[in-house]
């Protein structure tokens, strides 16, 4: 990654990331709470490292990606989050309200950056834009925002 780092910071050229808080979330659920991984933030759900406290499973996602970053030369190197999503149906909590909560609160929370690049708006694009039911596994079916005949899932506001 280190060639690939050091191109990005010479062209001032951003890192493209998926952030997929879900999958982290359905493979190790053991330890991590649904609610930190939709963003409900709670004083008892907050993780530290250091000075810095995490109070969703995404920021902490994001940060992890500019912590290596840095230890590879690429601290001025911003990050893109190219994708993002949770599933409305298919999966474990996988369910239109959590998908809701998940779209909803992740609206919010890239406006304000993260513990280690407060007050720098994520650019964050939402995967995908209408689910797509020709997929072979359930879950991937229930990306969209919109179903496959164009009916909105959620009520979501961008501003």
């Amino acid at each position: 990654m280190e060639p690939i780092i050091k191109f990005l910071a010479k062209n001032g050229s951003p890192l493209l990331a998926n952030v997929y808080p879900y999958f982290v979330y359905t493979e190790i659920n053991k330890t991590i709470s649904l609610d930190y991984a939709l963003f409900m933030q709670s004083p008892a759900l907050v993780i530290s490292d250091g000075n810095f406290k995490y109070n969703s499973l995404f920021e902490s996602m994001v940060d992890a990606l500019y912590v290596a970053l840095e230890k590879s030369g690429g601290a001025e190197v911003s990050i893109v989050i190219f994708e993002s999503s949770w599933p409305s149906g298919g999966g474990n909590s996988a369910t239109i309200e959590n998908a809701g909560t998940y779209y909803k609160n992740l609206i919010s929370f890239v406006r304000n950056g993260t513990p280690r690049r407060p007050r720098r708006a994520i650019e964050t694009y939402l995967f995908a834009m209408f689910d797509e039911n020709l997929k072979s596994l359930e879950m991937e079916k229930h990306f969209g925002l919109f179903t496959p005949d164009k009916k909105s899932k959620y009520q979501l506001s961008y501003s």
